[in-house]
């Protein structure tokens, strides 16, 4: 499974990339917003920053919420970077636009994805990522994890290249869970993929091996 990391900090993103299991970076508006990162040639600045610092791929989402915006947008976007992925909307516009850079060889991550449905709709539009929110679901007393063994069913079943990209994953088990089921790509906080290194066992095995160490040595 591929590891993102969800956010527009740069020293986060540096963080993760030099733990050495960094696949890419995914941003939204809300992100940019949250660093401060505001006027359009900041915000295109920014994205190619974040290009420089990891190998993979990086999503980055249109504003318009129109076919001929998205499209625009979209085209700006991907001539940014060769790593740049343009995200959409589950929209009737955003499938289009889906559909438009299909055909035209850009990849694209279709995000803000709730239900089956709308993965099925957006595989079918030649989709390169597809961005269920679980976390989202989890908030609304609907089990998020679900959604991805679905999803994974309903691409095994017809062979569909789309990856299903785990958005919003909150917290370690989010990722662990996502992994069992076969997530393609999990995109969360860096404290969720750090997380995964924290065990009792190992801290209280690792102490007293140094204790050992310090008592033979003495």
């Amino acid at each position: 499974m591929k590891f993102f990391i969800d956010t527009a900090n740069l020293e986060q993103i540096k963080e993760a990339q030099a733990l050495g299991v960094l696949d890419g970076v995914t941003t939204n508006p809300s992100l940019m917003a949250k660093e401060g990162i505001s006027g359009k040639n900041n915000v295109l600045k920014h994205y190619v920053e974040i290009c420089k610092i990891v190998d993979g791929d990086v999503s980055a989402e249109v504003i318009a919420t129109d076919y001929e915006g998205m499209i625009k947008e979209g085209e700006e976007l991907a001539e940014l970077h060769e790593q740049i992925v343009v995200k959409l909307p589950m929209t009737k516009e955003g499938v289009k636009a889906c559909k438009y850079f299909s055909d035209r060889g850009v990849r694209t991550n279709v995000t803000l994805v709730f239900s089956a449905g709308q993965a099925l709709l957006a595989a079918k539009a030649g989709a390169t990522y597809v961005s269920p929110f679980i976390g989202r679901l989890d908030d609304i007393s609907t089990d998020g994890l679900t959604l991805i063994e679905e999803i994974r069913e309903i691409y095994d079943n017809y062979g569909y290249e789309t990856q299903i990209l785990a958005a919003s994953v909150r917290h370690t088990m989010h990722i662990v869970n996502c992994a069992k089921i076969g997530a393609d790509v999990m995109t969360g906080p860096l404290s969720a993929i750090y997380g995964l290194l924290k065990h009792p066992l190992t801290d209280i095995g690792l102490a007293q091996f140094l204790a050992d160490h310090a008592k033979a040595n003495q």
